[in-house]
C-alpha cells in the first residue's frame, strides 16, 4: 500500500466516542430511514423528478401524456411510473384503455419544492 493511502486511514477505532454516541442518539428510527431512502431513491432519477414535478399540484396525468411530456416511449414512462407506484409515492387508476397517475404522498413534492427553492 502506498504511503498516501495509509495516511488517509485513521489509526484508531474511534477518536471522539462521546460525540459519536451523541450523534447516534439523534438518528431517526430504522423505519423512518427506510422511508427516506425510498423517497431519495425516487428523486435520484431525472425523469422521475420531472414526473413528480408535473404531478406536484395534484394533477392526474395519463401515461401517454407523461411519455409525451418526457419525450420518451410509453413503455419507458410506464416503467418509471410503476416504480414510483411500487414505492407508494403515486396512485394509479384505469379508465378504459387509459392509465392515470397522481401523487399519493405530498411529502415527496414538498422535498422537491424545497430543493428547487434552494438551488434556484
Amino acid at each position: 500500500m502506498s504511503k498516501t493511502k495509509i495516511d488517509d486511514l485513521c489509526q484508531v477505532r474511534c477518536f471522539n466516542i462521546d460525540l459519536v454516541t451523541e450523534i447516534r442518539s439523534t438518528f431517526p428510527n430504522e423505519d423512518t430511514l427506510e422511508e427516506m431512502t425510498v423517497i431519495f431513491g425516487a428523486l435520484a432519477d431525472r425523469s422521475r423528478v420531472k414526473i413528480l414535478y408535473a404531478l406536484r399540484n395534484g394533477d392526474e396525468l395519463c401515461v401517454c401524456d407523461i411519455a409525451t411530456m418526457l419525450n420518451v416511449k410509453i413503455a419507458t414512462a410506464s416503467h418509471h411510473l410503476r416504480k414510483m407506484r411500487d414505492l407508494k409515492l403515486l396512485k394509479y387508476r384505469n379508465d378504459g384503455k387509459l392509465a392515470y397517475y397522481s401523487l399519493r404522498d405530498r411529502r415527496v413534492t414538498d422535498i422537491l419544492s424545497y430543493s428547487l427553492q434552494e438551488l434556484v
